[in-house]
């Protein structure tokens, strides 16, 4: 029996065969077209072979700065170094918006491909915990802002059914996974300040 190989593209649902025929483009609104989601949700479950093929060493990159922790008001009338205790928490994401858990399905296979390839563990997420002072002026208000570092991972399902699944025994599916850095030397955190303003000062004690 011939066996027809199928590739999803991201940008468009694209059909081909890996026989001896060309391949045929199909549009992503394709009746018989499944999404890569659909697919996902199959792996490890009606599969008999669900393999993830990183597409090269992940690309590592700081996230959006956010503030963590308080904001600290120097009501003194000297300047002062302010004590401002935080914790973050950064979590993984992925192009398809499934749960990406490392215990079943598509997010253990991707977790095993990941850890055979680059020798570490994927982490769902990651809590940071610092103290970090301030030094503010009278007057003056103080935050901490952190960039976490995350890293991008793109690479490529491949999926073997039993049977006939819409059309077609092999599938390929793209797939791209952010995640948490922990421990990095690149990790930014900054002390930020600015002026009181008249509704802050008039709340010092």
């Amino acid at each position: 029996m011939r066996r027809t190989y199928t590739v999803l593209t991201a940008a468009a649902i694209a059909l081909a065969t890996a026989v001896t025929t060309t391949p045929a483009p199909a549009h992503a609104d394709h009746e018989d077209t499944p999404t890569v989601r659909e697919l996902l949700e199959l792996c490890d479950v009606t599969t008999d072979l669900c393999e993830f093929h990183p597409g090269g060493e992940p690309e590592l990159f700081s996230a959006h700065g956010r503030t963590v922790g308080s904001e600290v008001f120097n009501c003194t009338s000297g300047r002062q170094n302010m004590a401002v205790e935080w914790s973050d928490t950064t979590s993984q994401s992925n192009s398809v918006g499934l749960s990406l858990t490392t215990e079943a399905g598509f997010g253990k296979v991707f977790s095993v491909a990941y850890e055979q390839s680059f020798q570490h563990t994927w982490k769902t997420s990651h809590t940071e915990a610092q103290t970090t002072f301030v030094n503010t002026g009278p007057g003056e208000v103080g935050w901490v802002e952190r960039r976490p570092q995350m890293q991008r991972v793109h690479g490529t399902y491949e999926l073997h059914f039993g049977s006939r699944q819409w059309g077609h025994y092999i599938w390929y599916a793209p797939f791209t996974a952010e995640g948490p850095v922990s421990d990095s030397p690149d990790e930014v955190v900054t002390q930020n300040v600015r002026p009181m303003t008249d509704a802050e000062e008039a709340a010092c004690p």
